[in-house]
């Protein structure tokens, strides 16, 4: 038996241009695989200010880690050892080099994708904030240019949004809660003093790139946290925080599209993460251009793989900010005449 798991944040439109979005595509691939599924119940959430996304939450439940909405999926040591680091003691959090700009009367996370920080930028800020860290008795440690690590063992109960949940809002509303949250603030903020002003920041703007002026703080988990067993056969596209989920598939790999997911998989999850820039920064053009070229690359191969029994069952998990909606497709329903393909299913449910 062959089920593959496609997660693709971010593929759903916000409610208020649902209608206008879906009515420009011409996605018939997907209309049919839509139109013939059977789609799994929706969990709306019960709080609009949730820590975290629903295709976050929905991946690490699928890989059996503790989920709390007040909290966001505790990755850091999972995602340590994605970068062949091996925590054997202490509380970590993921730690990201952010900008952060000023509003009328705010200030607002910018998502990280926007900020093109390089492995030698990345550095330098490293070898400032570090020294800092460990005067305030805190261990830094080095993942990749856009992914650092804190261990903070005190910092139990301490409650943080991921950058994607807070992206694009006002970061009062989603700065970390709890013990120790004056402790944060006050190491974040020197660190932005010593940021600020930096002649690296300074040829970045003169570059036309963004400043990196803050940090961000998410993921906290004792450094034995781990999901109980292996769930998927084979990950693919596992990159960024989501290489945290690696040791929970048997083999690791990429594909740019249906056409390239192993033969002999038993149990695939592919992450297709290309939506995220275009939805978070409202560039819809953009999103509807992203999502026909998912058609081409992943919805026709996947119909057709159902189709020719390359897979008996596929599993499309689509996602915004606030609403998941699970799609199940086997070959028998595909047989489902009487129901109409249509992107009808994509909508948000009438209140």
């Amino acid at each position: 038996m062959s089920h593959a798991e496609i997660l693709i944040p971010f593929s759903l439109p916000p409610a208020e241009l649902a209608v206008d979005l879906l009515q420009q595509l011409h996605t018939p691939a997907l209309a049919m695989l839509a139109g013939r599924a059977r789609p799994e119940p929706e969990v709306q959430p019960a709080d609009t200010f949730m820590r975290s996304l629903p295709h976050e939450r929905w991946l690490a439940a699928r890989c059996g880690l503790p989920v709390a909405g007040d909290d966001s999926p505790p990755l850091a040591p999972l995602l340590l050892e994605a970068f062949g680091q091996s925590p054997a003691v202490g509380r970590w959090f993921v730690l990201q080099p952010v900008h952060i700009h000023i509003a009328r009367d705010h200030l607002v996370l910018t998502d990280q994708r926007q900020l093109a920080l390089e492995e030698a930028d990345s550095r330098v800020l490293y070898d400032i904030a570090a020294p800092l860290f460990a005067e305030a008795g805190l261990q830094l440690a080095w993942g990749d240019a856009l992914t650092w690590f804190l261990r903070a063992d005190d910092w139990d109960g301490l409650r943080t949004a991921t950058p994607d949940a807070a992206a694009g809002h006002n970061i009062d509303i989603w700065m970390p809660k709890g013990p120790h949250e004056r402790a944060w603030r006050k190491i974040q903020n020197e660190v932005q003093m010593h940021w600020f002003g930096h002649p690296l920041n300074d040829a970045r703007e003169a570059r036309g790139l963004r400043p990196v002026n803050s940090l961000w703080l998410w993921g906290g988990a004792a450094a034995q946290t781990r999901a109980p067993a292996r769930i998927f056969s084979h990950g693919i596209n596992l990159a960024s925080w989501h290489a945290a989920f690696r040791p929970y598939a048997g083999h690791a790999g990429s594909a740019g599209s249906a056409a390239e997911l192993p033969r002999d998989a038993t149990r695939t999850l592919a992450v297709l993460d290309a939506l995220a820039h275009a939805w978070l920064s409202s560039d819809w053009g953009t999103w509807l251009a992203g999502m026909q070229a998912l058609e081409a690359q992943w919805f026709a191969p996947l119909l057709e793989g159902v189709k020719s029994g390359q897979h008996d069952s596929l599993s499309l998990v689509l996602s915004d900010d606030t609403r998941l909606l699970q799609l199940s497709v086997t070959r028998g329903a595909l047989r489902r005449f009487w129901r109409k393909p249509g992107l009808t299913p994509l909508l948000p449910p009438v209140s």
